[in-house]
C-alpha cells in the first residue's frame, strides 16, 4: 500500500494522489461514448488556469514607483504648503500691514520673490499637464512618424470615423502656434517648464539668503521707529518661509534627478514588468519607459491634486484599465500594451485576470477592440486585446462574462478569415505583401480559435458559438489542410496551429450534451465542407498524429445523429482511412495506440445501427483482420464492438464473410469466462450477435474447443449477473448481452433450460426487474445523456427469458 494515500498520527495531513484517484473512479474512467462519463472538461478548464497564488502588495513589480510617487507628493505638498503660507503672509502681513513703510528694496525682493512663486507653482501644475498629453503627442506632433507616411490615408478616415462618433479632438487637430510643430512635442514643453521652475527656486533662494544675510530692514536714514521691530520680523519670516519653500522644492527635483536618472527607477520597474517594445510599436516612437513614465505622473498627480493616500489604490493594472477605455488611441495601446504584458506573465496573470473579470467595461471595450482593423496600430491592439480575451476566457466565470457581451461572439467571429469566405487568398488586396499579410491573418485565426476553444468549455456558450451567424462554416473552413502542409510542415508552422485549434474547437462543439449537442452535431455535419476536410486529415497527416486523432473524434461525435452517419459513411475513403489508422500495426508508440483506439471507436460508432456502413465495411475485405485484432490487447474492444455491429446490422447476402467469426469463437468465450467490465461485456456483445445472422453452428463444438462445457459456460453467465446486480457504469450493456446470449441458448437447445434452473437464473432474472436504469436502455451516450436507445427493452428481454425458464411452449 502506498504510505501517501494513508493516514496517520493525530496531527498529520492528508495527501491523495488526485490522478490515480480520477482514474479508478467509474464514471470518469473509461472516457468513452459507450459509457456514460461526467463531463470533466468544464473543470480541467478551470484547474488550468485557476491558480491559487495571488501577487503580494510586497512583490507588485512597480512598488518601488508607488513609494517613489508617494515620497515626491510629500515634498511637493510641504513646498507647496510653505509657498502658500510665504504668499498668505507677504499679501496679508507684508503688503496689507506695511505696504507704506517697506523701502523700495524689501518691496522688490518681496514682490520678485512672489512672481517667482507664482510662476514656479504655474509651471508645476502644467507640467503635469504636458506629461498627460505625451501619450497623445507622440505620434500626433512628428511629421516624420513612418505610421503616417505609409497609412496615412487609413488614419484619416479613421480619425474622421472617431470624430463623428466620439466628437473629440486631438491635440494635432488644433495648432496652438504658427510654429506648433517645433512646440508641440510635450517633452520640449515639459522640459521647459522644468528648467522655468529650477530656475525659479534657485533665484528665490538667491534673493532670501541675500536679504538674510545683510538683515537692513527698514529705514535707516530716519532712525528707529516703533514699527520698526515688528516689520523686521515680518521680513524675516517671509524670506525664511520663502527660503524653506524653495529648498524643499530642490531637495523634491534632487531626490527625482537621484532615483530617475542615476537609480534608473523607471527603467528597472519596466523591466521588472516586462514592457519590452516589439519593432512595430517602434514606428509610433512608444518606448517602454513612456508607459511607465505615464503611469508615475498619472500616480503623482493623484497623490499631489488629492490625498497622498490616493496613490496608494492605484497599480499598473488599474491604470491600464483605465487607459484601455480611453478615448485617445495612444492612450488606448498603452493600457491594452500593459495588460497584455500582465495577463501573459505567469508571476502576475492570475492578480490581473481577477481583476478584470470585476470590471465589465473594460471587458466590453477589448470586446470592441476586436473590429478595429484600420491601420497599423489598431492592429496591434487588436492583437493584444484577443490575446487577453484568450486568457480571461481561460476562467469559466469570465468566460461567461466574455460570451455575455451582446456581440461578442460577432467580435471574435470577425478574428477569423477564411480562404473561402473571400474568395481565395485570404482577402489580399493589390500591392500588400503575401507572406506578412498571410502570417498577420493566420495569427488572428489562431488567436480567435483559441477564445472559443476556452468559451467552448461552457455548455451555454456552444449554444451561443452555434447561434452566431456564419461562425460555424468558419470554423470548419480553417480545418481545411493542403496536402502539401500536412506532408511537409511540422507543428510549429501557423497553418498548422490553425487546423489543430479549429478541430480543437469542433471536438468540443460536438461532444455537447443534450439538446444543444444535437443541434450543433446536425449543423456542423450539414456543412459540405466537414467531412471532406478531416477526410484529407486522415489520408496526409501521417506526420500529425494529433490532428489525425482530433478528425476521427469528431467523426465519432457526430455519428451519434442518423444522418451524420450516413454523410460520413457516403464520403468516399473515410471508412477506408479509418480502417486502415485502426489495423495498421506497424507503428508503434503510445500516440499511434492512442489513434488505433480512437479510429476503432469511431467505427464502432459509425457502424452502430447503420446497414449501409456495415455494407461499406465489409466491402473493404476486412473481417479476417478484425479477427486478428481480438487478439491484440489494445483493438480487442473496439473490434467486438465492429464485428459485433457487421452481425446484428449486415445484409443477409453478407453472412459469407461473417461465417469466419466461427473460428474466433473459442477466443470469444475464453474472454467471457476469464475477463471482466468492458472486455467482458463487448465479447458478450458479439457471442450474442453472431446467432442473428446464423453463425451459432456447432455450439457443443465450440465450446469444447474452449475448453469448457456447456453447464459451466451456463454457470459463469449467471455468476456475471450475481456479480452486477445493479447495472454498472464502466459496462451498462453487459446484463442486456447476458440476457441475448441466454435467450439465443435456450432457444437453440432445451436442455440449456434445465442448465439455467438449476444455477438460479430466475432468481436473477427477478433481481434485474427491481434494478433496471435508464443507463441500460442506450447504446450510446454523450456525457450522462442517452443518445442511441436499443430496440429492444431490457424489460422485454427479462420477460422472454422468464418465459423460456418456465417452458418452450410459454415463448
Amino acid at each position: 500500500m502506498d504510505r501517501r494515500n494513508t493516514i496517520s498520527g493525530p496531527n498529520c495531513s492528508v495527501s491523495l494522489k488526485i490522478p490515480n484517484l480520477l482514474r479508478n473512479n467509474d464514471l470518469i474512467s473509461p472516457a468513452t461514448i459507450f459509457a456514460p462519463q461526467r463531463r470533466l472538461r468544464d473543470q480541467l478548464h478551470e484547474s488550468k488556469y485557476d491558480d491559487p497564488r495571488a501577487v503580494s502588495p510586497s512583490n507588485i513589480p512597480e512598488k518601488k514607483l508607488v513609494l517613489f510617487a508617494v515620497r515626491l507628493a510629500i515634498l511637493e505638498k510641504v513646498a507647496t504648503g510653505l509657498g502658500t503660507l510665504a504668499f498668505i503672509w507677504a499679501t496679508v502681513i507684508l503688503l496689507g500691514g506695511f505696504a507704506g513703510s517697506l523701502v523700495g528694496m524689501d518691496f522688490c525682493f518681496v514682490t520678485i520673490i512672489l512672481l517667482i512663486e507664482g510662476t514656479r507653482i504655474f509651471g508645476r501644475s502644467h507640467e503635469l499637464e504636458w506629461q498627460h498629453q505625451a501619450p497623445r503627442l507622440m505620434s500626433d506632433g512628428d511629421e516624420a512618424n513612418p505610421l503616417s507616411k505609409r497609412n496615412e490615408e487609413n488614419q484619416r478616415n479613421h480619425k474622421d470615423l472617431r470624430r463623428n462618433l466620439a466628437r473629440t479632438w486631438t491635440s494635432s487637430d488644433v495648432p496652438i502656434l504658427p510654429l506648433g510643430w517645433v512646440v508641440s512635442i510635450s517633452r520640449s514643453v515639459s522640459r521647459v517648464l522644468h528648467w522655468l521652475q529650477i530656475l525659479s527656486a534657485l533665484t528665490c533662494v538667491a534673493l532670501s539668503l541675500l536679504r538674510m544675510v545683510k538683515h537692513d530692514y527698514g529705514r535707516p536714514d530716519e532712525g528707529p521707529g516703533k514699527n520698526d521691530k515688528n516689520e523686521k520680523s515680518a521680513l524675516t519670516v517671509f524670506y525664511i518661509l520663502a527660503l524653506s519653500d524653495a529648498l524643499v522644492f530642490l531637495l523634491e527635483k534632487a531626490y527625482w534627478e537621484w532615483e530617475v536618472l542615476h537609480c534608473k527607477l523607471l527603467k528597472k520597474v519596466s523591466e521588472k514588468c516586462k514592457l519590452e517594445v516589439s519593432d512595430s510599436i517602434k514606428e509610433w516612437r512608444l518606448e517602454a519607459s513612456d508607459s511607465i513614465q505615464c503611469f508615475f505622473y498619472e500616480l503623482y498627480s493623484r497623490c499631489v491634486n488629492g490625498s497622498i493616500f490616493d496613490g496608494l489604490e492605484m497599480d499598473m493594472v488599474t491604470f491600464a484599465m483605465d487607459y484601455t477605455v480611453s478615448n485617445l488611441p495612444q492612450k488606448q495601446l498603452i493600457g491594452v500594451k500593459i495588460l497584455h504584458r500582465f495577463t501573459t506573465n505567469q508571476t502576475y496573470s492570475e492578480d490581473t485576470l481577477q481583476k478584470l473579470g470585476r470590471t465589465p467595461t473594460v471587458i466590453e471595450q477589448l470586446v470592441e477592440m476586436l473590429n478595429w482593423k484600420l491601420g497599423k496600430q489598431e492592429e496591434c491592439i487588436r492583437a493584444w486585446a484577443a490575446e487577453i480575451l484568450s486568457k480571461l476566457a481561460g476562467k469559466t466565470q469570465n468566460s461567461l462574462r466574455v460570451a455575455g457581451i451582446p456581440g461578442a461572439m460577432e467580435s471574435i467571429s470577425s478574428l477569423l478569415q477564411t480562404s473561402r469566405g473571400s474568395g481565395g487568398g485570404y482577402g489580399i488586396q493589390e500591392g500588400q505583401h503575401t507572406d506578412d499579410r498571410i502570417l498577420g491573418l493566420q495569427k488572428f485565426n489562431n488567436l480567435g480559435l483559441l477564445i472559443l476553444k476556452r468559451l467552448a468549455g461552457d455548455i451555454d456558450n456552444c449554444g451561443k458559438i452555434g447561434n452566431t451567424r456564419g461562425l460555424l462554416p468558419k470554423i470548419v473552413d480553417l480545418t481545411e489542410g493542403e496536402e502539401r502542409i500536412l506532408k511537409e510542415e511540422g507543428e510549429d508552422c501557423p497553418h498548422i496551429l490553425t487546423v489543430k485549434r479549429s478541430l480543437q474547437v469542433l471536438k468540443l462543439l460536438t461532444s455537447t450534451p443534450g439538446k444543444t449537442g444535437k443541434s450543433l452535431r446536425r449543423e456542423i455535419s450539414e456543412i459540405v465542407f466537414t467531412v471532406s476536410n478531416i477526410r484529407d486529415i486522415l489520408q496526409h497527416g501521417q506526420r500529425h498524429l494529433k490532428l489525425r486523432k482530433l478528425g476521427i473524434e469528431i467523426l465519432t461525435n457526430l455519428g451519434m445523429e442518423d444522418d451524420a452517419t450516413e454523410r460520413i459513411g457516403g464520403t468516399g475513403g473515410v471508412l477506408k482511412e479509418l480502417m486502415a489508422i485502426f489495423l495498421n500495426q506497424d507503428d508503434i508508440g503510445e500516440s499511434h495506440s492512442d489513434a488505433r483506439t480512437t479510429a476503432g471507436e469511431a467505427l464502432a460508432m459509425l457502424s452502430l445501427d447503420s446497414e449501409r456502413n456495415c455494407q461499406r465495411i465489409l466491402r473493404l475485405n476486412a473481417v479476417e483482420r478484425l479477427l486478428g485484432a481480438l487478439k491484440n490487447p489494445s483493438l480487442c474492444v473496439n473490434a467486438a464492438r465492429i464485428l459485433q455491429n457487421l452481425c446484428r446490422y449486415s445484409r443477409e447476402d453478407s453472412s459469407a464473410q461473417l461465417k469466419r467469426i466461427n473460428f474466433s469463437a473459442p477466443l470469444v468465450l475464453k474472454a467471457i469466462i476469464h475477463e471482466k467490465n468492458k472486455l467482458q461485456e463487448v465479447m458478450l456483445g458479439l457471442a450474442a450477435a453472431a446467432k442473428f445472422t446464423g453463425l451459432a453452428g456447432e455450439s457443443s463444438t465450440k465450446f469444447k474447443d474452449a475448453g469448457i462445457t456447456e453447464a459451466g459456460f451456463v454457470i459463469a453467465l449467471v455468476n456475471i449477473l450475481k456479480k452486477n446486480r445493479h447495472p454498472p457504469a464502466k459496462s451498462p450493456g453487459i446484463r442486456r448481452s447476458v440476457l441475448e446470449l441466454a435467450i439465443w441458448m435456450m432457444r437453440e437447445k432445451a436442455i440449456s433450460i434445465h442448465d439455467f434452473t438449476a444455477a438460479g437464473m430466475k432468481e436473477e432474472l427477478d433481481g434485474i426487474l427491481e434494478t433496471t436504469s435508464e443507463i441500460e436502455s442506450f447504446n450510446v451516450f454523450s456525457g450522462t445523456v442517452g443518445i442511441s436507445r436499443h430496440r429492444t427493452e431490457i424489460h422485454t428481454l427479462v420477460e422472454t427469458a422468464l418465459a423460456l425458464l418456465s417452458g418452450p411452449h410459454q415463448c
